[in-house]
């Protein structure tokens, strides 16, 4: 009777509590939830860099929304040394998986980078 009334209370955290032990036993959708639980601080206290690694770990199994998350983390700066060809990566990996906004944002990444090369100058005029 008490655990029922301690889920109840504590709905969030001991949510959080159960996908932590899913995730620690390598399971990428529990590593998802437990990442994004971390960036929300949801049931957790908030950390980004904790989220990442969750992120970073469902991904490095293929793990399409984690994927995404990763990239945009990095686009964010909250992931690390991480290089723009490792973004393309993920978002490749998330798109071909059906994740339209990595799709979209891959588009962007490709179109953006195409168009400012360093031989290009932008000026604004002084006023």
């Amino acid at each position: 009777m008490i655990s029922l009334l301690y889920i109840w209370l504590y709905s969030q955290s001991f949510h959080f509590h159960v996908a932590h032990l899913y995730a620690r036993f390598g399971y990428p959708s529990a590593q998802l939830i437990v990442g994004q639980r971390y960036l929300k601080g949801a049931g957790v206290v908030k950390d980004e860099e904790m989220a990442m690694h969750w992120f970073r770990q469902a991904s490095k199994q293929d793990h399409p929304h984690a994927s995404f998350n990763l990239a945009v983390g990095k686009l964010k700066n909250m992931s690390g040394s991480m290089e723009v060809g490792d973004v393309e990566i993920l978002l490749k990996v998330a798109a071909r998986q059906g994740v339209q906004e990595a799709q979209e944002l891959l588009e962007n990444v490709i179109w953006t980078r195409s168009n400012l090369s360093p031989t290009r100058c932008f000026l604004l005029p002084l006023s």
